[in-house]
């Protein structure tokens, strides 16, 4: 007899800064940047930073990941 899946009891797992960079397909050191200036929804565990797949995935859908940096010039600047 098959079990039904009670999904609403599904435990999200936290992914690691190396996870979550693959989860978005950017770099570990774009993940740090983003770390560093408060952008990414992240939780400290310790020494550790640890992320919902969820809540990153809601960064991005909102738009928040797209903010540009004032601080990178576009490569089409000529600068």
């Amino acid at each position: 007899m098959k079990q039904l899946v009670d999904k609403s009891s599904y435990l999200e797992p936290w992914l690691s800064v190396e996870e979550i960079s693959s989860h978005l397909g950017v770099s570990k050191e774009s993940v740090y940047r983003w770390l560093e200036k408060k952008r990414i929804p992240a939780h400290r565990i310790g020494r550790l930073w640890k992320f919902k797949p969820s809540e990153v995935d809601q960064w991005v859908i909102s738009g928040s990941a797209s903010e540009i940096d004032p601080n990178i010039q576009s490569l089409g600047s000529g600068n």
